[in-house]
């Protein structure tokens, strides 16, 4: 055997065995640890348009839809209520077996009465959520929601919030977001998925 073709083999040889040994020890090392998701939703203690107490426990049973914002909003607000309304629309008869909240972050504003009369713009079955601002900010921290008061010229003010919609299951774990401006069809369809599964 010539020379050369003897050091290439021998070359050869050699990487094989690096590649073994490299592929034999990352099957030897232990998995890498997951990271834990984050937990939304919690407990929390408001009241309906009503006035009737509601908690955590109320939306149990059902898929919920739970969307943060409030009746004073410009344009987030109406813009995704006027979306889901179409979805619930589109959902026909499987609509009624969702919930779909949405929950004041201006409690200081949005009354009970002040959510009725802002939601009969919508779809009727969609519920309002208020409370104090204790009960508002217990809520949107178990539900990773964020919020915050704007003053603007006048005295007046906004409030800056979170725009996703989040998608529950009904034993109230968490199943998935709907981005603010999802397109109509993509909308329609985590809705309808959400309810096929329950």
């Amino acid at each position: 055997m010539k020379p050369r073709l003897r050091i290439l083999i021998g070359c050869f040889v050699l990487a094989l065995g690096l590649f073994a040994a490299v592929a034999f020890m990352q099957l030897r090392q232990a998995p890498s640890p997951t990271v834990a998701a984050v937990e939304i939703g919690g407990p929390f203690q408001l009241v309906d348009t009503a006035g009737r107490p509601v908690t955590e426990k109320t939306l149990l049973g059902k898929p919920s839809a739970v969307f943060f914002g409030f009746t004073y909003c410009p344009e987030v607000c109406p813009t995704t209520l006027t979306e889901i309304t179409a979805a619930l629309n589109a959902l026909g008869a499987d609509a009624d077996k969702l919930n779909v909240v949405l929950v004041s972050v201006d409690p200081e504003r949005d009354t009970p009465e002040q959510m009725k009369l802002y939601l009969s713009n919508f779809d009727s079955r969609i519920q309002g959520f208020t409370g104090t601002p204790e009960a508002v900010a217990k809520a949107a921290k178990a539900y990773r929601v964020y919020y915050r008061k704007v003053p603007v010229d006048g005295g007046e003010y906004t409030v800056d919030h979170s725009s996703a919609v989040y998608l529950f299951d009904k034993k109230g774990r968490f199943v998935e977001p709907i981005a603010y401006g999802a397109p109509h069809d993509r909308v329609v369809a985590q809705l309808k998925k959400l309810v096929t599964q329950g």
